[in-house]
């Protein structure tokens, strides 16, 4: 009889041991049930968060381009309105300068503003005091 008390308590310990890791095995899984089920939730949000700011990148980008569009327009209207002094106008300007002419008949033949014309005798007028 004393050898099947300490075996009684063998099988005893191995079955609560067993239970033991049951328990453990089935409060793991309903955690990790319960872990899978917050990540399917957050990956549905975080899906909805990424739609909408892939929806507000586009948004932008298309505002870009039209902004673009308007900005390299009104740059063409601008150099195409804008009659500027170019290199024989110049020269031009200032042979006639040298004759005599007025600034303001000057501007009106080369077809330049006023202020240009100016701009440009100054200028001149500048480099021929430093030689």
């Amino acid at each position: 009889m004393t050898a099947a008390l300490p075996m009684a308590l063998l099988c005893g310990l191995s079955l609560a041991s067993a239970a033991l890791s049951f328990l453990a095995l089935a409060r793991a899984r309903g955690s990790a049930g319960r872990a899978r089920n917050r990540a399917g939730a957050e990956t549905g949000e975080l899906g909805a968060a990424v739609d909408a700011i892939q929806k507000i990148v586009e948004r932008l980008s298309e505002e870009v381009r039209e902004l673009r569009q308007q900005n390299t327009s009104v740059a063409l209207e601008s150099v195409a309105l804008k009659p500027s002094l170019n290199l024989s106008k110049r020269s031009q300007a200032l042979r006639m300068h040298r004759r005599g002419e007025p600034a303001e008949q000057i501007a009106a033949t080369l077809a330049v503003s006023r202020q240009e014309v100016d701009l440009l005798l100054k200028i001149h007028r500048m480099n021929m005091t430093r030689c």
